[in-house]
């Protein structure tokens, strides 16, 4: 026997239209404008929009005819269609519409789990209309499954507990992370904390060049060599070669070697979000724009992975935001690049702690990539067990 056989023992389970087993209610007028006008932080009335959009208001800026005080499944009718569920006093714009019970045999949170399984069937729906949209028919005529209270109760618990034990891992692995990361930039800090003990270069002195990208904007193509610009660069160090533009061989031919980069250079965001290195591992043809700073580093005088390190570093970010000039989107020169300073021991100290900050830099990678992929797998099995039990065998569907 199936769980769900199990579970049911044998009851037979009813069918209804959703808006003949639950009340539907309307919203409220109200524009974006209005709720974000209205917004406080401390509200205590939620007001929902479509997508992620949310306001909180207090109870006199809504008429009191539309807060709904019921725990209710929200139907986000429009653009990217899905339903919430809300257990506190709420209220929605008006072209949006919700469901409560008013029967003690039917459980709102369940209908809810059992709607958020058939998501995809309404935004199949939607998507016939030019504006993806569903109209109160297409809910309203949904047949749902109403078995015993017992059971829905039952499934309710199990889902809410699978629900609360994703959440809490995800917490977690959130907070393993932070807690890897915290302690890498302690011990990084440390390790680059000479006192008067080391030669204190400029970057000039360190680099055989630093340029920065071209300050004209290349014509762009649909291939050819990968065109980066600041918002390809993450804040984990990294390029975005996925989400690039492109420029032509020839244009690339014409640059400059210094503004080629190779292996072993050094990227440097100098605009807007700036102060994030990246270390370029593999010789791979690309370009990027003026936003970028290109620094190649003196083998003989300073390891390119150290010099990485040192740009990652707290005292190195102090002199980075105490040059950065301009007022709407803070800049760092060229000039002030080249003037910025660094620690530079001895090339075998520089080898021993690149060695220690490589070893926590890989380990904080693969914190940092296991933890979406751990969190897809609990969301898997979480999905997987859900679907189980609101398996519902479909028996004659009452009109």
């Amino acid at each position: 026997m199936s769980f769900m056989e199990r579970l049911l023992d044998g009851v037979a389970v009813e069918w209804k239209p959703l808006g003949k087993a639950l009340a539907r209610t309307k919203g409220t007028k109200i524009t974006a404008g209005q709720m974000k006008e209205m917004h406080k932080e401390d509200a205590p009335l939620k007001i929902f929009a479509g997508g992620k959009t949310v306001a909180f208001v207090d109870f006199e800026d809504i008429p009191e005819k539309d807060i709904n005080r019921e725990p209710s499944i929200i139907v986000k009718s429009r653009g990217f269609i899905e339903f919430d569920y809300y257990d506190k006093p709420f209220s929605h714009k008006n072209e949006m519409w919700s469901y409560h019970s008013k029967d003690e045999s039917i459980s709102t949170k369940f209908v809810y789990y059992f709607l958020k399984i058939n998501e995809p069937y309404f935004q199949n729906l939607g998507s016939k209309m030019q504006m993806p949209q569903i109209a109160t028919p297409d809910t309203d005529k949904f047949q749902i499954p109403i078995p015993p209270i017992a059971i829905q109760a039952e499934i309710v618990r199990i889902l809410d507990t699978f629900t609360a034990l994703t959440a809490e891992l995800t917490a977690e692995l959130t907070a393993e992370l932070t807690a890897r990361q915290q302690q890498y930039n302690y011990y990084r800090d440390r390790l680059f904390t000479f006192g008067g003990e080391v030669p204190i270069m400029q970057l000039s002195q360190c680099c055989v060049s630093i340029a920065d990208g071209d300050h004209q904007a290349p014509p762009k193509t649909n291939t050819g060599i990968p065109f980066i610009t600041i918002s390809n660069v993450s804040n984990s160090h990294q390029i975005d070669f996925i989400n690039t533009k492109f420029v032509s061989e020839a244009y690339y031919t014409e640059l400059d070697d210094k503004r080629k980069a190779r292996k072993n250079d050094i990227l440097y965001t100098v605009v807007g979000s700036f102060g994030i290195p990246v270390f370029i591992n593999e010789n791979r043809k690309f370009t990027f724009q003026r936003h970028i700073a290109i620094l190649r580093p003196n083998g003989n005088v300073i390891i390119p992975k150290y010099l990485y390190h040192v740009l990652r570093s707290s005292d190195f970010l102090k002199q980075a935001y105490a040059v950065a000039v301009g007022a709407a989107q803070k800049t760092i020169t060229l000039t002030a690049l080249n003037r910025m300073k660094v620690p530079v021991p001895s090339l075998e100290e520089q080898a021993r702690i690149v060695a220690i900050l490589d070893k926590f830099d890989t380990l904080t990678t693969s914190i940092r990539e296991g933890l979406p992929r751990e969190i897809a797998l609990r969301q898997q099995q979480y999905e997987y067990y859900r679907d189980l039990l609101l398996n519902f065998p479909k028996t004659k569907e009452k009109k």
